[in-house]
């Protein structure tokens, strides 16, 4: 199981078949001040949408991050955000991914057609205070 008090991981894991995609959810317990991911587990035929949602209830926090780790790797993509209200998907995610909410306490990860090996991964929502950057003045 992992744990975090700022964070919470789902395994997906993509078995295919002729009539449906099975997805398990492996996902942290809650407590007082993490962030909660959810469902722990779904079960679609390929090409459904799948919906995992995050949450929490931190007011000092106004961004969460999703992240995609794939079996086998050590390394976590980012996958995208929502800070504040303003979603934001990296390039490689743009075309298969989308992300909604808003930082302050929800967001949701969509993959609307899962069902091909790449799907299968860790996925891991976190949630921070939104950090801002200025360009250096000259």
């Amino acid at each position: 199981m992992i744990r975090s008090t700022h964070g919470t991981a789902l395994l997906v894991r993509v078995v295919s078949s002729i009539n449906s995609v099975l997805f398990n959810c492996f996902l942290a317990e809650p407590s007082k001040n993490s962030v909660a991911q959810s469902p722990g587990a779904l079960i679609k035929h390929p090409g459904e949408e799948v919906r995992i949602d995050c949450n929490h209830s931190n007011t000092d926090f106004n961004m969460i991050q999703w992240y995609k780790q794939s079996a086998g790797e050590s390394d976590m993509l980012l996958v995208g955000y929502v800070r504040f209200n303003f979603p934001v998907l990296e390039a490689p995610f743009k075309d298969s991914y989308n992300v909604s909410g808003n930082g302050g306490s929800r967001a949701c990860l969509h993959i609307p057609k899962p069902g091909v090996p790449e799907d299968g991964a860790v996925y891991f929502c976190a949630a921070s205070r939104a950090q801002c950057c200025t360009a250096p003045s000259l």
